[in-house]
């Protein structure tokens, strides 16, 4: 899927990250897109045999490599990654989708999550904690998830939040602000014939997380809305 040229590209990018330097080595990037763009198109190929992806392409998962800096204090033009999000209509779409990059030194990955809820997204996720934890936790503590995805990560509240005792048997989820999953590749992986079904057994692993936030962020409020 992926070659040591384009690695070897979002290495020098990260030491050359300007205008004049990404103008002069164009065809370095167009190269890395492209492995990125039949990767992509790969995976979605794979992914819709578990997952609803209508009329989603390539074009509409791929973030583009310029960077937002208007309120960033880091004035780099460009990221030092390649990245999609695998998900319904793409990159847009959202939901809560697979999302993976491209970086040396080990730092590809594969993550999924609640990475920054509204406070009615973290409120439907606490009452769904407090009426029913076995649905997430049969999830994320099964042996399987957590030997492809061992740490949960996100930040907490210090104590548990409004309307809940310390006492609560899932305080350590209620006392979430953040939940998510990830997964790094080493360079090796990356550039290896079975990344493509790497990545595959992350996401089929993770769907479960996903359809779990996305039932109670989206597809119940909008059965409140038709009923």
């Amino acid at each position: 899927m992926f070659t040591q040229p384009t690695l070897d590209f979002l290495k020098d990018l990260s030491q050359n990250n300007n205008r004049e330097w990404f103008a002069a080595n164009r065809p370095r990037y167009d190269a890395a897109r492209k492995e990125l763009e039949n990767a992509v198109g790969r995976l979605l190929n794979k992914v819709r045999e578990f997952e609803d992806l209508p009329n989603t392409q390539p074009k509409d998962c791929i973030f583009r490599i310029n960077r937002d800096v208007r309120f960033s204090k880091n004035k780099d033009p460009y990221k030092n990654n390649l990245s999609a999000a695998i998900g319904p209509g793409g990159r847009h779409s959202g939901r809560i989708d697979f999302y993976f990059h491209i970086q040396p030194n080990g730092e590809s990955l594969l993550g999924a999550g609640m990475w920054n809820p509204t406070p009615k997204q973290l409120v439907a996720f606490r009452q769904e904690i407090d009426f029913n934890p076995t649905r997430l936790t049969g999830v994320i503590h099964d042996e399987k998830f957590r030997k492809y995805f061992p740490e949960i990560l996100g930040e907490s509240l210090k104590k548990t939040p409004k309307g809940y005792t310390e006492d609560n048997p899932s305080a350590d989820l209620l006392k979430r602000k953040q939940l998510f999953f990830m997964h790094k590749f080493t360079d090796l992986e990356v550039t290896s014939p079975d990344f493509l079904e790497n990545i595959l057994t992350g996401c089929r692993l993770v769907k479960p997380f996903c359809d779990f936030l996305n039932t109670i962020f989206f597809d119940e409020i909008e059965e409140a809305v038709e009923l």
